[in-house]
């Protein structure tokens, strides 16, 4: 019986964007994953084709799928062009950014991480609220900023990130914060955390909480006490990229993007124009991120498969991206990797 098609779009960014979006579709057809693309544009390309690095039709496959598979997108500078990936946030209300950090690669100065951090996407410091206040003939004297958490968002997520934990067979979540100094807008998120946990969790998985500068320095001296971390938008931000250093950088990490209504998947690497077209992209962090939305659509087999493969092309075969310290271009590391898919 064949396997049901699924409709997901397709977004295959700016800069080295189509490079390893091309070699993620080819893993993926390797591994006869049933994805029925719709391709649409945005960011940067999204400008030059249509005027709009967020095109209305975009949206709208989007709306239609509620799934996608996107590779990164530049802003802009100048014109007043907000992030396309803070816009598809709001709009699809991408309330959780999943970031796993996985080692792939041993014998690096750390080894065995597992670690995945559940960063709140929608509230806190990131919602834009900013303004100057103009003294005497200085229009920027003073800066200030508005952060926002609510019960709500923050229970949205929390819960979110204990189911997820304990379905991945996960044994403690570490909540982030910085309740002792911001008392109300991490300190909701913290109260929430506790109340939730008692409530609903407390018999299922274990938790316990983490100051944020704390934090930083422990996944640093003993990153291995740490198994799923969850906190709210500035942080998640921060420690996601640290994390993302222990296991060789941004080039390995894959991110998701989970709402009520839609989810998308994305290397959370930047478009890295000046390599652009020059073969030398490491695909690796958007197959690792297709690798998600397959667990997501419930294809976990597919997901294993693609996961173990990547993970032989790089240690087994040894075939690595300059990044990775190799000598194989995109073309000659998609082709491996396709290989050991078709033998594994």
């Amino acid at each position: 019986m064949s396997t049901p098609r699924i409709p997901a779009t397709l977004i295959p960014g700016d800069g080295i964007g189509p490079e390893i979006v091309d070699a993620t579709l080819a893993a993926l057809d390797a591994l006869g994953a049933p994805f029925e693309w719709d391709r649409q544009i945005a960011g940067l390309e999204g400008v030059k084709t249509a005027g709009d690095p967020l095109p209305a039709i975009t949206l709208d496959s989007i709306r239609r799928t509620r799934l996608a598979l996107k590779g990164p997108l530049e802003t802009p500078s100048g014109g007043g062009y907000r992030s396309s990936n803070v816009r598809l946030r709001e709009a699809f209300k991408l309330y959780a950014n999943l970031r796993p950090a996985h080692t792939i690669i041993p014998g690096g100065r750390y080894d065995d991480i597992d670690l995945v951090i559940v960063r709140e996407n929608l509230e806190g410091l990131y919602i834009g609220h900013e303004h100057y206040i103009q003294i005497d003939d200085d229009p920027h004297a003073v800066a200030m900023a508005t952060g926002v958490n609510t019960r709500q968002g923050s229970r949205r997520l929390l819960e979110f990130a204990f189911e997820h934990a304990i379905a991945t067979g996960r044994k403690k979540v570490t909540i982030v914060h910085k309740a002792n100094i911001m008392k109300a807008l991490t300190g909701i998120f913290l109260e929430t955390a506790q109340e939730l946990h008692e409530s609903k969790y407390k018999d299922r998985i274990a938790m316990d909480s983490v100051i944020i500068d704390a934090c930083a320095m422990k996944l640093v001296l003993n990153p291995w006490q740490f198994d799923v971390l969850v906190t709210t938008n500035l942080f998640g931000d921060i420690l996601s990229d640290l994390a993302a250093g222990l296991v060789g950088g941004l080039g390995m990490a894959p991110g998701a993007n989970i709402g009520a209504d839609a989810a998308i998947f994305e290397a959370v690497h930047g478009s890295a124009p000046d390599i652009a077209g020059k073969g030398m992209a490491n695909p690796t962090a958007l197959l690792l991120a297709a690798a998600m939305m397959l667990d997501h659509c419930r294809l976990p087999d597919s997901a294993t498969r693609l996961r173990r493969a990547i993970a032989d092309t790089l240690n087994v075969d040894g075939v690595r991206t300059g990044d990775l310290g190799g000598s194989a271009n995109t073309a000659a590391f998609t082709k491996a990797l396709v290989s050991r898919i078709a033998n594994g």
